[in-house]
Formats: structure tokens, sequence, C-alpha cells
């Protein structure tokens, strides 16, 4: 998720607003006209604290409303965003790369401080890469709190399953959105091919914190819709490094997809393996420490350091946290780092969907622009086959009677920051035409906020037949002689 995020920051998916439309004029004030680098520093972190301020309101308010309603929370977080974002009120954006300042909060920095326009762009810059590095931090955290309320055994016992809701989910959206787009648009093979990949993979994030609202996340359905969201991730890599290759050369490099299927296979079953014989030592030197927060600070280095070797070799970090997770989550340890994780979850996980939302540009959504219309054609195709392909993808489920199928498809439904992603990539590399990239992000926009509520009503309706798993009786038993 790191390299997702950051590779937003410098990209060209989010058209705000001129500066000359928002931008207010600084105060004149001589004895703040000149600031030097050491007086920009504060100014970047006050900016920090500003953002988080509206960050934390427009996630509390847009959580508890959704709450209220029954829908779920995060769904809150994200429109919250929406709100608060470049949609809207252009409080929480973030650099284009141009020389601009599109935030109405720098605006407000600028009137009290009197910064010229090139030290408020340094203090913009500042603040976004802060916020956008804290929203990745939110993501490991949330991805390192799942794997320890995951169940490794169950993961393991529906491998199978998830494995094919996986690749049916890759391979059916992929397969229909390229065809679709050469058959019915006439769009060329390679556009077509990055788009229809686009729709390949899922945003786990989104999925696991409906399901760990709606305490399902230790249900079978739960557990397979996260181990097949897990894999989706891996695949979703290997397909956005080959169509990558596929527009800047047009030609696949094999030697590149075989180095990352043979490492993200590598590291997840290695780490777990390893992790899993190592972890009655780390229980140990736990017991032995006896500074404050020694449970917390030793299992957050090493989910650290499992998300950076993950990143290291071009996986993204939020696998590594998984990992970790699903490690600890077998230790004497798991119900006491549970609850020391959830405050630091509670600070940190809003931030990460708040700008997911904040980057979400809705104006592609409007029809009287005629530049839009096109691509509102063509995502709409897009929005149905990504819906239908990872519905299909739950249908494809064999041995397990009485399963939702249903909520396993909707669960893979959303796609998040990975569909802008793969739009920024094809936009930067000049692959993708504006229709056909406005397309590609209006398809996110529509599966993002859809499944959150969609989730919640087919899991509601199976209320009867959903019940959650049972603790295997080795993790009942750690538990008991935990501290």
């Amino acid at each position: 998720m790191a390299n997702w995020m950051s590779g937003l920051i410098g990209s060209d998916l989010i058209t705000g607003i001129q500066s000359s439309d928002i931008c207010l004029r600084p105060l004149t004030s001589p004895w703040l006209a000149e600031v030097s680098e050491t007086e920009i520093e504060p100014l970047v972190l006050a900016s920090v604290l500003l953002s988080l301020i509206v960050v934390y309101l427009a996630a509390k308010l847009g959580g508890e409303l959704c709450a209220r309603i029954n829908l779920p929370a995060v769904l809150g977080e994200l429109v919250g965003g929406v709100i608060v974002g470049v949609s809207a009120l252009h409080l929480i954006v973030f650099p284009e790369g141009g020389g601009e300042v599109q935030s109405l909060l720098m605006n407000l920095v600028g009137m009290t401080t009197g910064l010229e326009p090139e030290g408020l762009l340094q203090v913009f810059r500042g603040e976004s890469e802060v916020i956008s590095i804290l929203a990745e931090l939110g993501v490991i955290i949330l991805l390192f709190e799942i794997g320890l309320e995951s169940d490794l055994k169950e993961l393991i016992r529906v491998g199978p399953q998830a494995a094919v809701v996986a690749i049916v989910g890759v391979v059916a959206p992929f397969a229909a959105g390229t065809a679709g787009l050469i058959v019915l648009f006439g769009i060329d093979t390679i556009p077509a091919v990055f788009a229809g990949a686009a729709l390949t993979a899922t945003s786990i994030g989104i999925t696991a914190k409906v399901l760990a609202e709606m305490q399902k996340l230790s249900s079978k359905e739960g557990q397979i819709i996260i181990g097949a969201a897990v894999l989706d991730d891996v695949l979703g890599i290997i397909v956005l490094a080959v169509v990558a290759s596929l527009a800047k050369t047009g030609e696949i490099e094999i030697l590149n997809v075989v180095y990352l299927i043979a490492g993200a296979a590598t590291f997840l079953v290695g780490s777990i393996l390893i992790g899993r014989l190592l972890s009655p030592y780390f229980v140990m030197v736990v017991n032995q420490m006896r500074t404050r927060g020694q449970v917390l600070i030793s299992s957050l280095i090493f989910a650290f350091v499992l998300a950076y070797i993950a990143a290291a070799i071009q996986l993204e970090a939020i696998l590594g946290a998984f990992a970790a997770g699903l490690i600890l989550a077998e230790t004497s340890k798991h119900k006491e780092l549970e609850e020391q994780i959830s405050p630091i979850a509670d600070m940190l996980v809003p931030i990460f969907f708040i700008t997911v939302g904040a980057r979400t540009d809705l104006s592609v959504l409007n029809p009287l622009e005629p530049a839009n219309r096109a691509g509102l054609v063509i995502a709409s195709f897009l929005v149905v086959v990504a819906v239908v392909g990872k519905v299909i993808a739950g249908f494809a489920i064999f041995g397990q009677p009485g399963i939702n199928r249903l909520a396993v498809g909707v669960g893979m439904i959303p796609r998040g920051e990975v569909g802008l992603v793969f739009a920024g990539v094809g936009a930067a590399s000049g692959v993708l035409t504006e229709s056909l990239d406005a397309a590609i992000i209006v398809m996110v926009i529509f599966t993002t906020f859809m499944a959150p509520p969609l989730l919640r009503l087919v899991f509601k309706e199976d209320d009867g037949t959903i019940a959650p798993m049972e603790p295997a009786p080795e993790l009942e038993t750690a538990d008991e002689v935990g501290p």
C-alpha cells in the first residue's frame, strides 16, 4: 500500500480547481515576510495538526452518522473524506506536481503567517507528505490488526477456496473488461489491457474494516474474503508489473514476472513458517522485559520488520504487516496485544480512509461536462464488469455447503486506491486517453462506495446461517496461560 499511496502524491489522478479560484492573498506583515527554513518546519507541524483536526472531525461525524442509520462507519469516513477533499471543501488536498497551492487550509496558514507563495508551497508539500505517510501507517496498522483477529489455521483450511476466489476474481473481470473495451468501444489493445487490469485487484483495507465492524471477520466467509483479498493483492501487483512493462516496451518481461511470483510465494510462506517457529522465543523475550509497553512495542517492531522486507522485495508493506498479525495471533500475548493496538488503530486508520475519500474527484461524474460523457459511458460498462466479475468469483467456491457465496463475492468488489494506482500508472505512461482514465476513476468510486452497504445487506439477509468460527483449542490454551 505504501507504493500505491506514494504513487498518488505526484500523479494527475485528481484534478483540483485552479489556485486562482481559491487562493487568498497573504496578509502583508513586514516582520513575517521573510521566513527561513528553520521557521518553515514548525509551520509544517502546525499545518499537520490543523489537517488532523479536519481529518478526525470528518471521520467522526461521517462515521457516527452512518452508524446511526445502520451503515458501516467506514463508509462515513470515506464520505467525510470526499466532503473535505478535492471534490467539495478543498480542506484536505494534495500537490498536483505543479507550483500551485490548492488547499484552503494552506491558504489560511498563508493569511495568518504572511508567507510568500514559495514558502507556502514548501509548507503545503511538507504537510501533504506527512498526512500521506500517516495514512500509509494507518493501513499497515489496520492489516496488522486484521491479522491478529484472523485465525491462521482457518485461513489455511479455506486456502484452496480463497485461491479459487482470487484467481477467478482476477481472470473474469480482466478478460471481460479487456474484450468488451476492444469489441464494444473499439479501444486499442494496450489501453484496453490496462483498463482491464484495473478491474482485478481488491482493496483489502475497506472490506476488512467492514467485516471487523460487523464481527464477521472470523466467520468462514470472512476468512475466505480476507485470504482471497491478500492473494488478490499479490496478483494485482504482478498484473500491474505486466501491463506496465507492456505499456512501456510493448512486450512482457518474463523474468520480472517470475521474480515477483517467486518473491511473493517465498515471502508469505516463509515468513509465516519461520515466524511460527520463532514466536515462542518472542513471548519469552517479552516476558523478561520490565518496561512499559513491552508487548506493543516489541510486536510493532516485528510487524514493521516484515512490512519492510515485503516492501523491499517489491511487494506491499501491508502484506508483511498482515503476516505479522497472523503469526502473533497464535501466541499467548494476542489478546493483550489486540487491546493495546486498538487505540493506535483508532488514531491512524481513519486518516487512511479520509485520504482515500479526499483524493476522490467526483467532478468526473458530471454529465454536463462534454469531456466526461464518453468516460461515463465506458465507466458504466466497467462498473458492471467490476461487480459481476467479483460476484462470479464468490460462486466459484467449492466443497463448502451452506456458505454465503454472494457475501464472498460482494466482499471482493471494492477497488479503492488500488484501481487509482492503475489509472495513475496508465495516465503517466500516456497509454490511457482522458475518457478511459476518467472511466477507471468512476469505476473505483462506485465500487468503493457501494461495497460497504452491500456487504452489510448480504450478511444481514443470511444472518441465521452465518456464525463466527469457534477458536481453535490451541488458541484457548494459549490464552489461559497468558499473563
